[in-house]
């Protein structure tokens, strides 16, 4: 199988077309949220009909379009076996950030992401509740020009990483996108070594965003994440001039997806 016959500008816009019609699945529920009755998965997260309005769409789409690529998502059962690298594979997360869903924030999104030999190469990220969509495309995605986008209310612009360089001591305050759910005793202790930080609390993949914007500088993390969490994030970072790495600074890879669990990482808005 070849990227090349894959992707073109009207397969990319449907896959905005379809983040977008999740993202009205979500919005149904989410404006009757007071309503609902929240039930948990096994690891004790909280899942809500949102999430498989949103997964239902995503996986007849995904697949109807693109039979022979198998869909990573965190809503259905992982039929990756140990030891498979699949070339291509989608890894999508219908409602990521669904403890913002249910507090009313708003600050959740649709991840969508095309992983191609270990590494998301096309990401797409849907905020629908902030009227928000992020596209990005990175090199080696045959039949698509690399590139970094954001849709608002006034449409299309394309958007670049910041290229703060941490370790320059003349630089402002390093900005720093922070999880609003889940806070880390061992991400403050890291954030001593900079001599000014300003901190920027916020859920879900959108942490991924204001990187690729150049919003904040940079986006640590010290907790558990999985490959349908970051990959769509991932892509977008990477096409916008920054990089994502292990925390060791080993290159962050998808390749195993039986494996979901992520190690932890760091996404800069500086290029590697």
């Amino acid at each position: 199988m070849s990227a090349s016959p894959l992707f073109k500008q009207q397969d990319l816009q449907f896959l905005i077309d379809l983040a977008d019609d999740a993202g009205k699945a979500i919005m149904q529920v989410y404006n009757r949220r007071e309503q609902l009755v929240n039930t948990k998965k096994a690891d004790a997260s909280p899942l809500t009909e949102a999430d498989m309005a949103s997964n239902v769409l995503l996986l007849r789409g995904l697949t109807e379009r693109w039979p022979e690529i198998p869909v990573l998502s965190e809503e259905c059962v992982n039929t990756f076996t140990e030891g498979d690298r699949p070339e291509f594979y989608w890894a999508v997360d219908p409602l990521d950030g669904t403890k913002e869903f249910i507090k009313g924030n708003g600050e959740f999104t649709v991840n969508i992401a095309l992983v191609v030999n270990g590494y998301p190469k096309v990401g797409v990220v849907g905020a629908p509740a902030l009227g928000l969509m992020y596209v990005g495309v990175c090199v080696g995605v045959s039949g698509l020009l690399a590139s970094a986008k954001r849709r608002d209310a006034h449409g299309w612009a394309d958007i670049k990483v910041s290229g703060y360089q941490p370790y320059n001591l003349n630089c402002s305050p390093i900005r720093v996108a922070m999880s609003r759910s889940h806070p880390s005793a061992e991400l403050t202790s890291w954030l001593k070594k900079f001599p000014q930080a300003d901190g920027r609390d916020i859920g879900s993949s959108l942490k991924f965003c204001l990187v690729a914007e150049g919003a904040v500088d940079v986006y640590p993390r010290l907790g558990p994440t999985c490959i349908w969490d970051t990959a769509a994030g991932h892509a977008l970072v990477s096409a916008a001039g920054g990089h994502v790495v292990q925390w060791d600074g080993a290159a962050m890879s998808y390749a195993l997806p039986a494996k979901t669990l992520n190690p932890h990482f760091i996404a800069w808005g500086h290029s590697s």
